[in-house]
């Protein structure tokens, strides 16, 4: 996922979905679950976005909605400081990963051919 973050010291919080293409609900969420996102405040209460905190959240959209991390996953994830691949290059995945993704795979499969027994195929 590659997005142009603006040339801007702080963003709003609908800038920020946009970018992310989120919701500004999925953004507060985020900012309770994952302590390294601590927007500022403005006189108005807004909240205000620094540069860092987009990367972070652009990160994490790709854990949590294209890699299908857990929250809990996405956090181990980045307590862990695991080297960041976006650009396609995969990281070597530990043992746990692989049975994760392959528990998911099955269960993939096995909706897919309860479907397929339902039409008569």
């Amino acid at each position: 996922m590659k997005v142009q973050i603006p040339d801007k010291l702080y963003f709003k919080i609908g800038e920020v979905g946009k970018l992310a293409d989120v919701p500004p609900h999925v953004l507060r969420y985020w900012e309770s679950e994952f302590s390294a996102i601590r927007p500022k405040r403005a006189n108005s209460k807004q909240r205000l976005y620094r540069r860092a905190d987009v990367d972070l959240i652009l990160k994490l959209k790709v854990l949590l909605h294209e890699r299908r991390y857990t929250i809990a996953g996405a956090k181990k994830f980045l307590d862990d400081g695991e080297e960041w691949h976006d650009e396609g290059h995969e990281k070597p995945q530990r043992h746990e990963d692989v049975s994760l993704t392959l528990g998911m795979i099955k269960e993939e499969l096995q909706d897919l051919q309860k479907l397929l027994v339902g039409k008569g195929v």
